[in-house]
């Protein structure tokens, strides 16, 4: 038991700060600011001037972080730290061929994702020919609070964790669906826990619309969400779950004795 307590809980002198600063170093980098200065770098690391450039000159060193005169980005070398998940991980080669048997027998898109952080990742996607949001593709990373997916993460916690959770959301409107409204949001994610899946109508992309169920391994733990995802011109919402909700969750339970 001490061991597995040092595990979850490691002291500070056994972790390792400088890998640590590198990583929010790379993390620093996003779509809005894919390129940036060592003084940007510092402002969104906490790091001091003289350290982002030392972290900066030494991932330009190692190919991961290339300069541009005064701005630095990431290189597609860093892609290697998520091909090393995807290649590697238990979860997303399990999820992966019911996905795509799930998109090929609805002919629509499907998705797997994972919460980290405030985001949900996507681990694994099919588009069974349907380009409906390019969102839907492995290493994409979208807001929590407003997808399929990242609603019946947040329905697998407890009440109390997931108001904790909707409490520390900046909830921004990215579509005139989107709830913005924490009271509304608690609904909708109390709703999915009830329900046992959710439905998100254009809140995150306007013409999509998804429905999600969760992931459960065997113990019931929930690891991820299974989503499918259509356009909104040629799906309404009560054919979504007519057609779609039987299938994943047919999938679900497949998945369920695997995981």
């Amino acid at each position: 038991m001490a061991a597995e307590s040092l595990a979850s809980s490691p002291l500070k002198r056994d972790l390792v700060a400088g890998l640590e600063k590198g990583l929010a170093v790379i993390e620093s980098f996003d779509q809005e600011r894919p390129r940036l200065t060592i003084s940007e770098v510092a402002n969104r690391t906490g790091l001091t001037r003289a350290a982002a450039r030392r972290y900066l000159l030494t991932l330009t060193h190692l190919g991961f972080v290339s300069q541009d005169r005064k701005m630095f980005s990431l290189t597609p070398k860093v892609l290697r730290l998520g091909q090393s998940y995807m290649h590697s991980a238990r979860l997303p080669r399990i999820i992966e061929p019911e996905l795509h048997k799930l998109a090929y027998s609805m002919k629509e898109a499907a998705s797997a994702g994972v919460l980290d952080g405030n985001d949900v990742i996507c681990i694994s996607a099919s588009s069974a020919g349907r380009v409906v949001s390019p969102t839907l593709q492995p290493g994409a990373r979208v807001p929590a609070y407003c997808t399929g997916n990242g609603r019946v993460m947040l329905a697998a916690m407890t009440p109390q964790e997931s108001d904790a959770f909707i409490a520390r959301q900046e909830l921004t409107a990215l579509t005139a669906n989107t709830i913005t409204h924490p009271e509304r949001l608690r609904i909708e994610v109390a709703r999915a826990r009830a329900l046992g899946y959710a439905l998100v109508d254009q809140e995150m992309e306007q013409g999509l619309r998804t429905l999600a169920v969760p992931l459960k391994n065997y113990k019931g733990d929930t690891v991820a969400g299974l989503s499918i995802s259509v356009h909104a011109t040629r799906v309404g919402m009560d054919q979504l779950v007519e057609h779609c909700l039987p299938p994943l969750l047919h999938a679900q339970a497949h998945l369920r004795m695997l995981l």
